[in-house]
């Protein structure tokens, strides 16, 4: 015998929810698979190699337990079966734990994420960029300045100590003092668009110290970053927010329609 009554709406509702997780969880399954095997993608430029795949695999393993836990709960519901209910009480659970201590996490240390981020971007700038060992990092972050329309990590200058330019960075101090009174490049992406023949060409090679050409971006990258946070910030808390009502929301309801379904059990 099924439940009926307001049981019924509720598994109706519970079931919608259960489609809307699902397409969820695929949604961060796609994204954490795509941004693993494609080596270009931007995000990877703002933390080391190990990190990024680290946060990719957490990410990735969130995703499958919400795909999982809206099997559970579909299946709950339409088999009215209680250890499915609980099941999928208990993952939906984990994950909202989850994110809810990564987000207090992520607020308490939003300082250390910002140095953390911005000394990744530079040693990408300084290190990494034009070595022929690491030529999917040259392609990302020469797709992260023309998509960001920025230069560098904090401003044009950082290329002028870049192993770029060909800079043995074995002893800063002599980069600081044979950088005065020379010229340097800078790559090609950090020109403007639509800039007439050769402009570009003449407007990458600069003079260290020197004043900055307005054919080239100006803002470095990770304030620029940075600034696009800021500006989505208030429509990242929206969805999480209502991602984390709706996982309360499908834990009551869980919790109902177990006790219903055992209730109907006594009952018969």
């Amino acid at each position: 015998m099924g439940l009926n009554g307001c049981c019924s709406c509720v598994k109706y509702l519970m079931v919608l929810i259960n489609i809307l997780f699902w397409l969820i969880g695929l949604t961060i399954v796609i994204t954490s698979v795509w941004m693993l095997t494609d080596p270009t993608f931007m995000l990877s430029m703002t933390q080391s190699y190990n990190h990024y795949h680290i946060a990719l695999y957490v990410f990735l393993a969130i995703g499958i337990l919400i795909t999982l836990g809206a099997f559970f709960g579909c299946c709950g519901v339409c088999r009215e079966s209680q250890f499915l209910l609980v099941s999928f009480f208990c993952v939906i659970l984990i994950v909202m734990v989850a994110q809810i201590a990564a987000g207090a996490w992520a607020f308490h240390n939003k300082d250390k994420l910002d140095d953390i981020v911005r000394a990744a971007v530079k040693s990408s700038v300084q290190e990494e960029y034009g070595q022929s060992t690491m030529s999917s990092r040259t392609v990302t972050f020469d797709t992260l300045q023309k998509n960001l329309k920025c230069c560098g990590a904090d401003g044009p200058g950082d290329w002028a100590t870049s192993r770029f330019n060909n800079v043995d960075r074995t002893n800063i101090v002599e980069i600081a003092v044979s950088s005065m009174n020379v010229f340097y490049n800078i790559p090609e992406s950090c020109c403007k668009d639509n800039l007439k023949d050769n402009e570009c060409e003449l407007s990458r090679r600069l003079k260290f110290g020197g004043p900055l050409n307005h054919a080239i971006y100006q803002q470095g990258c990770v304030d620029k970053l940075i600034e696009i946070i800021y500006e989505n910030w208030v429509t990242i808390f929206a969805v999480t927010a209502a991602v984390i009502l709706l996982e309360l929301l499908s834990l009551t309801f869980a919790l109902s329609l177990c006790c219903a379904v055992r209730n109907q059990h006594y009952k018969a």
